[in-house]
């Protein structure tokens, strides 16, 4: 079976974020001339100078991307390297090492969720031959942890590790859908950017959509961050009834009909959740 885990390496544009900070694709870091930076906030603004679409970068790079100094740059990189938290290539960019990336394999709830939604989503793939995506919600962005991409399938905006926006991606409706009145209220009251024609990104239609996908546990994209790139989703439920993440089946438009591709995602959903604990009669949590 021909799956190519990491699928397509493209993300979307940084976003701005407001205040004195630099958006790293995390966070807002303070700006290097602010009394009281420590060591290690230094050593994470490097870290996290690493984008899924900046895999491999220069010290120029960094320096540019951090706004550290130079030579301070070059002696935390120097460090990190000799950690193994960052390697260097024969062209002498760096990249993320491998005792960070076993480190990061020990997040307990994207390795207990990718481990329990492997052998589904496996089967989705072999069943409906599209990309299958496993995405949690971080702040106000989703973030997928897992896909299964087919290579005759639509190109997606993002790859493992990338952030989809919440207002106009499948798994990010449903993750928005259920992530309280709190988040919702900031989301929609904010800007929403409009990647397509089809794009929504009326408040009051927005929260329609919501509360159908509240009902449903689905949510249906057609064409609103891609063009040419549909997007059914589906929650994944624990055992308290929290939604913890969202599983979606993206389809070239036209290619699938959503309707043909909504009970097989379903019950992968349901055998997600199954697995995480949870069982009918829980209540989902925001419904």
């Amino acid at each position: 079976m021909d799956i190519l885990v990491f699928g397509r390496p493209a993300d979307g544009p940084p976003r701005a974020v407001r205040g004195p900070g630099r958006w790293t694709g995390r966070r807002a870091v303070p700006r290097t001339n602010e009394p009281g930076r420590s060591v290690s906030s230094r050593l994470l603004e490097v870290l996290f100078a690493f984008q899924p679409d900046q895999t491999a970068l220069s010290l120029a790079d960094l320096v540019r991307r951090t706004g550290l100094p130079h030579a301070t740059v070059r002696r935390l990189a120097v460090e990190l390297t000799e950690a193994g938290a960052l390697s260097r290539d024969h062209d002498g960019r760096f990249t993320i090492g491998l005792r960070l990336w076993q480190l990061g394999t020990l997040a307990p709830l994207t390795e207990a969720l990718r481990t329990s939604a492997q052998p589904f989503m496996e089967d989705l793939y072999t069943a409906l031959r599209q990309h299958v995506q496993l995405a949690v919600l971080e702040g106000t962005d989703a973030v997928i942890i897992e896909r299964l991409s087919a290579p005759r399938a639509p190109g997606l905006v993002s790859q493992v590790g990338g952030r989809l926006p919440l207002h106009c991606s499948g798994v990010g409706k449903v993750l928005l859908a259920h992530g309280g009145s709190g988040l919702i209220d900031g989301v929609l009251s904010g800007t929403l950017r409009r990647f397509t024609p089809r794009t929504v990104v009326d408040p009051t239609v927005l929260r329609s959509e919501l509360a159908e996908c509240r009902r449903t546990g689905t949510a249906n994209v057609r064409g609103e961050l891609t063009t040419g790139a549909d997007s059914v989703a589906t929650r994944i439920v624990d055992g308290d009834g929290a939604v913890v993440a969202a599983l979606s089946v993206v389809v070239r438009t036209g290619s699938v009909k959503h309707q043909a591709a909504l009970p097989s995602l379903v019950a992968g959903g349901l055998g997600i959740s199954r697995v995480l604990g949870w069982r009918p009669g829980t209540r989902v949590r925001g419904t």
